[in-house]
């Protein structure tokens, strides 16, 4: 297919895409009230029995911008099962078949990495997280909370979980290419834990110590299914080469 051609067939993809999520994104609007119950849950999780912390605005603006951020969040999940097909169908023309047999799991494993660290982020790390950073506030103290930066907070941690649980495909993929083995990542170990600890502290939004070991535990867990991964890869390639 000429370059022009690819060109236009991927201008049309992105269009759809963009399409979906207005729509989608307008769908939600209408349940934006729901949708802020549920994200502030970590929140009312971590508050102590018989309060309620307030979240507030500072700008004339803010509630609706709130509002269009929350259901643009909600679309993105919504569409997601349309985004990866869009992107699906532009890239499948120039795989072979069993590219696009090994692709399809890919997508499978990947999308099920995600959600099961942005679950873990939201229903576990983030209750702890909220609750610690208040109860070491200074006595008679009072937090006040602005409804963006909590909305932030919590968008960009449970991201961050999700894209860091990746780490297993990636490591696959490298031993596939062969650039790294199960040999060097159980030699790289104590590298490892200061690299893990450096990547909590820089994909974390808030400052705290707890945020940051709140990751890292998970990180260095999956870095550790990563090197059983890649050894029992590598002790089936050699039953494989020794049957054959």
């Amino acid at each position: 297919m000429p370059i022009l051609e690819h060109l236009e067939e991927l201008r049309w993809r992105i269009i759809k895409i963009l399409a979906a999520l207005i729509i989608a994104a307008v769908a939600c609007y209408f349940f934006t009230d729901t949708l802020f119950l549920w994200v502030r849950w970590p929140l009312d999780m971590a508050t102590p029995p018989g309060q309620k912390i307030n979240l507030n605005y500072l700008r004339i603006g803010d509630s609706f911008t709130v509002r269009i951020k929350l259901a643009f969040l909600a679309a993105v999940f919504v569409t997601i099962p349309i985004i990866v097909y869009q992107i699906w169908r532009f890239v499948m023309p120039g795989l072979y078949e069993h590219e696009r047999r090994a692709v399809m799991p890919l997508v499978f494993w990947s999308s099920l990495l995600f959600l099961t660290g942005a679950a873990i982020c939201f229903f576990w790390v983030m209750p702890i997280t909220i609750r610690f950073l208040l109860e070491i506030a200074p006595e008679n103290v009072a937090p006040v909370l602005t409804v963006n930066d909590y909305i932030n907070f919590i968008m960009w941690t449970t991201v961050s979980f999700g894209a860091v649980f990746q780490l297993p495909l990636v490591a696959l993929f490298l031993g596939r290419l062969g650039l790294v083995n199960w040999k060097l990542l159980a030699k790289g170990r104590r590298y490892a834990i200061v690299i893990i600890a450096g990547v909590a502290a820089v994909i974390t939004p808030s400052t705290d110590a707890i945020s940051m070991v709140m990751l890292a535990l998970p990180l260095y867990t999956l870095y550790e299914v990563s090197i059983w991964l890649l050894r029992f890869r590598a002790r089936r390639e050699a039953e494989s080469r020794l049957a054959g």
